[in-house]
């Protein structure tokens, strides 16, 4: 099941400073990143083993989720809130603010047969 966390973000007149370490619960081996996103959905899709950490560094955009048991729907407008999701965690991204930066780390490298694209019956 998805899991919102709270980033350590230390902040003072000169700015913030949002720290990642120890956070993460998986070795990272693949980060990347989604911007200048329109009206369109992007994810649409689950995983057989990688995990990911998504985290919105600028602006806002919304995560839904579906593991087959529960449906959540995650509104991600700071860099101080991190997603962790599982490879069971059904995932769509949406409603993109015009700004939006999502920061995606991943526990795998790209495999195309990693991913499951038919999602879980309606809940």
């Amino acid at each position: 099941m998805a899991t919102l966390i709270d980033v350590k973000t230390f902040s003072d007149s000169r700015g913030s400073l949002t720290v990642l370490d120890d956070i993460i619960p998986f070795e990272i081996k693949r980060l990347f990143y989604i911007y200048g996103v329109d009206n369109s959905d992007r994810g649409g899709h689950r995983h057989h083993e990688t995990y990911q950490a998504a985290i919105c560094i600028q602006g806002a955009c919304t995560v839904t989720t579906n593991n087959n048991r529960i449906k959540e729907v995650y509104h991600l407008d700071s860099p101080e809130k991190c997603l962790l999701l599982l490879p069971e965690d059904w995932h769509v991204m949406h409603n993109f603010s015009a700004d939006a930066i999502l920061l995606v780390l991943a526990s795998t490298a790209f495999d195309p047969t990693d991913y499951i694209y038919e999602p879980y019956n309606d809940l």
